[in-house]
């Protein structure tokens, strides 16, 4: 089997020059697979992850928009239509300087096992582009939405491809581009999720993901009979799911103490509060500015700005006891998960998609800690876009307690079919094959059931 795995990244390789990322993504999945094929040849016969690997559809377009100088603008736009098997393609839109057709397959790719896992009817996608809203007006962002909605909207729709927020995409842009939906497609239906709640969104849904991955971190300390009071947490990044993974770690009794961007991380031994988090929400979301401007106004807290030149990040090396990775793919590496280690740290639960580098997750893997794999962890995101095009489909709104009652049990369920699937093929508590093999016995067996498409 391993010569198996070998064959296959090998022709992944071969097939896609250029994208580290998603080569990562498949080996990840398809080592924990190997004790999946070995039980069962008929998905090695089919090859059905060979099918999954590449994607339904690949759609790459021009968007060209003028800035407020009247100058013409062109960027890339992409959408990765991965698999369609348990259902209409999900999975965001990222709107950022490093996007690129390997990270947005190796995003979609993600996005079919985490959309699996969350026991609703989702196939996964993803989307974006290459453009930086960064310093843009309003103006410029509505323009260029607009322009990129043009191209997009001839291949999405509530019953094909339902796409959501990401990165560079929060509500003012879903709102520019659900706007141009419906001016081209003259109707007002669920096409995308994380909604305006005026016109057509979910309670909890900029909530949903980091609340979702401090559920599941929850139910992980279960499993040894703990829960997160009193724990001391780090968490990176300062964007949607960061600032609501410590909303929630704060309200059940945690002491959250770090919070980062590209420029560098604070860290207040306090710990954050409701002030402390309404100033960093006021920050990074109204005013656009930078997590170091926190140390100016809460004086006992420290900066450290980041220095490219080190091998590691001296944020892993804290004392806490959880780490809640909420900033982007590849933070963490081998180096980081040892000092991780060495700060006592005890849970690490992934809020961003792939934090943790292989040889990173192989040193938290053979520790025995809780480990908890972004596609399972920060699944309450999609989740709750799913429980968004429910009630889209129903004209009619569920109130925040139940929104939050049913992501709350979709993250049990996760937790569950983790923990299962991984006592079922071998390795008990290893969260990482579980998700992996979880998510793919649902899609592959679908596939099967759906011949040869």
């Amino acid at each position: 089997m391993q010569n198996y795995v070998s064959a296959l990244m090998q022709d992944v390789k071969a097939k896609n020059p250029s994208e580290p990322e998603f080569h990562q993504a498949v080996k990840e999945v398809a080592d924990s697979l190997v004790l999946v094929m070995e039980r069962h040849p008929e998905y090695r016969s089919a090859k059905v992850l060979e099918r999954m690997i590449e994607p339904e559809r690949v759609i790459m377009f021009r968007v060209p928009w003028m800035d407020d100088n009247g100058g013409v603008q062109v960027n890339r736009g992409f959408r990765i239509e991965m698999n369609s098997a348990i259902g209409p393609y999900k999975g965001g839109l990222r709107f950022h300087p490093s996007v690129n057709l390997g990270i947005l397959k190796f995003l979609a790719f993600e996005q079919v096992f985490k959309n699996s896992l969350t026991t609703l009817p989702l196939g996964g996608g993803k989307g974006g582009s290459d453009f930086n809203p960064k310093g843009r007006s309003d103006g410029e962002l509505m323009r260029f939405c607009q322009s990129f909605m043009s191209e997009l909207s001839r291949h999405i729709g509530p019953n094909t491809d339902v796409p959501a927020g990401d990165i560079g995409v929060g509500g003012r842009e879903i709102g520019y581009l659900f706007g141009q939906y419906k001016r081209l497609a003259n109707e007002f239906t669920g096409v995308l999720t994380g909604k305006g709640q005026n016109w057509g969104g979910s309670r909890i849904r900029p909530e949903a993901t980091g609340y979702g991955a401090v559920y599941f971190a929850s139910e992980m300390l279960a499993t040894r009979k703990d829960d997160l009071t009193g724990k001391r947490c780090l968490v990176s990044g300062s964007g949607n799911v960061a600032q609501y993974a410590v909303e929630k770690l704060v309200e059940l009794g945690a002491r959250v103490i770090s919070l980062s961007d590209s420029s560098g991380f604070i860290i207040d031994e306090e710990g954050f509060n409701a002030e402390k988090l309404h100033f960093i929400m006021d920050l990074k979301n109204v005013r656009r500015g930078r997590i170091h401007e926190y140390v100016e106004k809460f004086t006992d807290a420290s900066y450290v700005e980041a220095d490219a030149s080190l091998d590691h990040n001296p944020l892993w090396k804290r004392e806490a006891e959880c780490a809640f990775p909420c900033a982007t793919q590849n933070e963490i590496n081998a180096q980081d998960a040892g000092n991780m280690l060495k700060g006592g740290v005890q849970v690490v639960c992934e809020g961003a998609n792939m934090p943790v580098t292989p040889d990173g997750a192989s040193v938290l893997l053979k520790s025995g800690i809780l480990y908890g794999p972004g596609k399972a962890a920060n699944a309450g995101g999609v989740a709750v876009s799913g429980l968004e095009m429910a009630q889209n489909s129903m004209r009619y709104g569920w109130t925040r307690d139940e929104v939050d009652q049913r992501l709350q049990m979709i993250m049990a369920d996760i937790h569950r079919s983790c923990v299962d699937a991984a006592e079922r093929f071998g390795t008990p508590g290893n969260y990482v094959n579980g998700a992996n093999i979880a998510g793919f016995l649902k899609v592959a067996d679908s596939m099967l059931d759906q011949g040869l498409v």
